[in-house]
């Protein structure tokens, strides 16, 4: 059984809501949109930008989170995208780190590849598989009041969130692609020499 995509949120403006004064708030984006509106809001050295590890964002942002206690760690990351580390959100629930949280863009499409109907589209809640793997504290939100509260709790809460957004097309707006570049500014930013 189907269920249409209700999202109606611009994605690049909810994205700018969320990251409005960021601060020292350590910012992970998944592969694809949620780096280019990240980017967009204001390309900074402290967002690490991934642009060849689908899956991987929550994890990286767990590993941040548990390398730097002190620092609060948001992940912004796509419905495909957490899909495709759906395993991830047990293990995060299961070390429970208080300084990570998660806010995922959810437009029912797989974005990058053509606009297929995710999971998400099909039934599954993201939100709720969070919960059942024991995130302490889980949301949907799908207007702009409720992502304007939503920020302040990104960076206070061990939170998953999950944002429904349009699935219109939004011009595409390319932060630093090099890798290595990404990760030493990175590091710099932290003040962390590589071994």
């Amino acid at each position: 059984m189907s269920r249409r995509n209700d999202g109606t949120l611009d994605r690049r403006v909810a994205v700018a809501a969320l990251l409005r004064d960021p601060g020292d708030l350590l910012v992970v984006t998944g592969l694809g949109s949620t780096s280019y509106d990240a980017g967009a809001t204001g390309d900074r050295p402290l967002n690490f930008y991934l642009w060849g590890a689908m899956g991987g964002a929550a994890m990286i942002g767990l590993g941040l989170a548990l390398a730097q206690p002190s620092r609060r760690v948001l992940v912004i990351t796509g419905d495909g995208e957490m899909l495709m580390g759906l395993g991830a959100l047990a293990s995060i629930a299961a070390v429970r780190p208080p300084n990570l949280a998660i806010a995922v863009l959810d437009n029912g499409r797989f974005g990058e590849t053509g606009q297929q109907a995710s999971h998400t589209a099909l039934g599954t809640d993201l939100a709720a598989v969070a919960a059942a793997c024991g995130w302490p504290a889980t949301c949907t939100v799908a207007d702009m009041p409720a992502v304007a509260a939503l920020a302040p709790r990104l960076r206070r809460e061990a939170l998953f969130a999950v944002v429904r957004i349009s699935p219109a097309e939004v011009p595409r707006h390319l932060p630093p692609r090099d890798g290595a570049r990404l990760a030493s500014r990175f590091r710099e930013a932290l003040n962390v020499t590589p071994n």
